[in-house]
């Protein structure tokens, strides 16, 4: 075992312990961990958006392209009306900046989330008839499940009786999907740990695992 003495492994580690601090308690060092974490966040996502938007799309196309590009100062101004949330006595100039983006980012966000979450939902349904016993009961499994989550949601009628039963078939499956999601997560957390631990082990500790 050869300890890695370079400064910024060390940073990442007391960084990573410091984290991990806190399922110990709330302390000071996962606190300062967190700032810093947010800090940089924040500074390198601001960077980000000047170089990507303010100059690349922008003052270079403004610049470059001539009377072409002057029709970039409309979202400029829009975008410095924004701004003006923040005066109170000129924060109503915002309203119209908001209401613009709101109604265009609507109009392009409705079309492709009805086709993203109910279309292609529809089209996981009609799937071809499968001869197999397998690939029928895969398919009857799928539109079962569809309809009696559907039905679940389904209020304007009491679930009573045979309707109330296909409803809890419904809570079934559903309560089948979120543990999937829940599943997913901690597997995707547990991931990240693994990393964290690999990297100490390793990088830091010199440790050949495999």
């Amino acid at each position: 075992m050869h300890i890695n003495t370079d400064i910024w492994v060390l940073i990442a580690v007391f960084f990573t312990l410091s984290v991990y601090t806190f399922l110990w308690k709330d302390n000071p060092l996962y606190k300062f961990a967190e700032s810093v974490t947010v800090g940089i966040g924040m500074g390198f996502a601001l960077v980000q958006w000047w170089n990507l938007s303010v100059v690349d799309r922008f003052w270079v196309p403004l610049t470059t392209r001539g009377a072409a590009g002057y029709v970039l100062i409309i979202p400029a101004i829009m975008g410095l009306m924004m701004v003006t949330r923040i005066i109170p006595r000129f924060a109503w100039m915002s309203r119209y900046a908001l209401a613009f983006t709101i109604g265009a980012g609507s109009g392009m966000v409705l079309p492709r989330a009805i086709q993203a979450n109910v279309l292609q939902q529809l089209y996981a349904t009609m799937l071809p008839i499968n001869v197999s016993w397998t690939g029928i009961m895969v398919n009857l499994f799928i539109v079962v499940g569809v309809l009696a989550g559907l039905i679940y949601f389904f209020f304007s009628k009491e679930h009573k009786g045979v309707f109330g039963g296909i409803a809890n078939i419904g809570i079934w499956f559903l309560m089948v999907g979120f543990g999937a999601t829940f599943g997913y997560t901690v597997m995707a957390r547990l991931s990240l740990f693994i990393g964290r631990v690999l990297f100490i082990l390793r990088d830091f500790l010199g440790m050949q695992l495999f």
